[in-house]
């Protein structure tokens, strides 16, 4: 039997995705890179915002016409959170399946070799908080050279705008032995980068004092987080890798972490920290400063400023929310104000989702998507000239690349005739960050391996680069 994957999502959904991959192909299934010639396509959706749901569900309108005769199985986040609802709404799908253990997609699976066409099933539904992600070689979907390593599941920040505890529930760690495990096993496959996600890593072993905590004994008596114990076991493997932390939440940032940046450069001074907001009323009624007592604004700028002092060059994301409820022009021109002050490497932005079961869903004062989707767009263009200034600083400078793509002079006038490769350095995140565009003509590159450029000059948001 054939499967193909059409993934959607985060990537925190990519890792499940490759777990059920794994799964599947252990379970005799053949992985195929075309729709047209499975006998079983398989959609990982999202289920975060409103445009994330509809994007998965036009996957299922989609492939159901396009191929009237095969079977579409619906998993992920949407899956999940619309359990009951999906299966009496959703007739183009035969079979549903939830977030909660990825092994269950051989059931599922299964399920839809012996079905008559459109046999509706109940969703399959999570049987365990305990988040099974396999430490073995497992089929990767991210680019060349790098891997995600996903180390907890679900959250417990319960921002009120969120849907992640609807979805993934309370936060579950896993244990520092099985993720150091996990590093080791990609390491040993050529794995050259290491991206260490989770909804929120700086929360990482909070839950450890719950009874479904697994196994992680190191730190027990820490009641915040164990993401420096963490990183320091990772920090005993061998060879020469990179790692990338992903999604810090700005009032659970362990400064801990600091210190092995200093002392194991192999930890890149890249932090991705989604500030959200800088106005203290937005921020108190997204439920995200609770430990803060002084005003957030002043509190982030003293956590980026003390991240710059100490390391140089240091590169730092982060993500705004604009249209909150109660967002007021007042707010706006504070996040305006805290965004010129923050100098932030790269910013992504969001328009405010409503999404049912959200504590935000039932607020007053709701801001218009027209006023929403404007002021996202005035963050945006004045971000443009900010992040092009950062990427200057650069020039000249004499960087580690690590090759992921190669485009043949044939494949685009851009190319000027030559071949070109496309590649990251250390602040640069994969998928979300500019590129570096390395030109000379150099044919014999490969994929997936560090090399030593200089930086001649920047474009925009990426930066022109020669192999030294």
């Amino acid at each position: 039997m054939k499967y193909f994957l059409d993934p959607f999502g985060c990537v925190k959904n990519q890792v499940d995705a490759e777990n059920m991959m794994a799964h599947l192909n252990n379970a005799g299934w053949e992985c195929v890179t075309g729709a047209e010639s499975s006998d079983l396509i398989i959609i990982n959706s999202c289920g975060f915002i409103e445009s994330a749901k509809q994007e998965s569900i036009n996957a299922v309108l989609k492939w159901r016409k396009l191929f009237p005769d095969k079977k579409i199985l619906l998993a992920g986040c949407l899956a999940q959170r619309y359990a009951k609802e999906l299966p009496g709404i959703l007739p183009e799908a035969d079979v549903f399946m939830g977030t909660g253990n990825p092994a269950q997609i051989i059931q599922a699976a299964e399920k839809t070799r012996y079905a008559s066409f459109n046999s509706q099933f109940p969703a399959i539904k999570k049987t365990t908080h305990n988040p099974e992600l396999l430490t073995g070689e497992r089929p990767l979907l991210s680019l060349p050279g790098s891997a995600y390593v996903k180390i907890s599941e679900g959250c417990d920040n319960r921002c009120s705008f969120c849907a992640i505890p609807l979805i993934r529930g309370g936060l579950v760690s896993r244990s520092i032995p099985d993720i150091a495990e996990e590093c080791r096993s990609h390491l040993s496959r050529g794995i050259k980068e290491l991206c260490i996600i989770g909804q929120d890593i700086g929360s990482f072993g909070a839950d450890m004092k719950n009874e479904n905590f697994i196994g992680a004994e190191i730190g027990r008596n820490n009641t915040e987080n164990n993401l420096p114990e963490l990183l320091n076991a990772i920090s005993a493997l061998d060879g020469y890798f990179w790692v990338r932390l992903l999604y810090i939440h700005p009032d659970h940032f362990p400064p801990q972490i600091l210190d092995l940046m200093e002392r194991d450069k192999r930890f890149l001074p890249y932090f991705d920290i989604p500030f959200q907001h800088a106005s203290a009323k937005i921020l108190a009624a997204m439920n995200r400063n609770r430990l803060l007592k002084e005003p957030p604004a002043e509190k982030y700028l003293e956590l980026i400023e003390s991240i710059r002092a100490r390391l140089q060059g240091a590169v730092i994301r982060s993500t705004f929310l604009l249209g909150f409820p109660g967002e007021t022009e007042e707010d706006f021109a504070a996040l305006l104000d805290f965004q010129e002050k923050a100098a932030l490497d790269w910013l992504g932005c969001f328009a405010y989702s409503r999404e049912e079961g959200t504590e935000s869903y039932s607020m007053k004062r709701r801001v218009s998507a027209k006023t929403a989707v404007m002021r996202k767009q005035i963050i945006e263009e004045k971000q443009i000239s900010i992040t092009e200034k950062n990427m200057k600083r650069f020039e000249g400078h004499e960087i580690e690349v690590l090759i992921e793509e190669k485009i043949n002079a044939n494949e685009t006038d851009a190319c000027g005739g030559e071949t070109i490769w496309l590649g990251r350095s250390y602040f640069q995140a994969p998928d979300i960050d500019g590129s570096i565009v390395i030109t000379g003509g150099r044919e014999n590159l490969k994929t997936g391996v560090f090399y030593k450029c200089g930086i001649v000059a920047s474009r925009g948001f990426d930066l022109e680069a020669r192999v030294l």
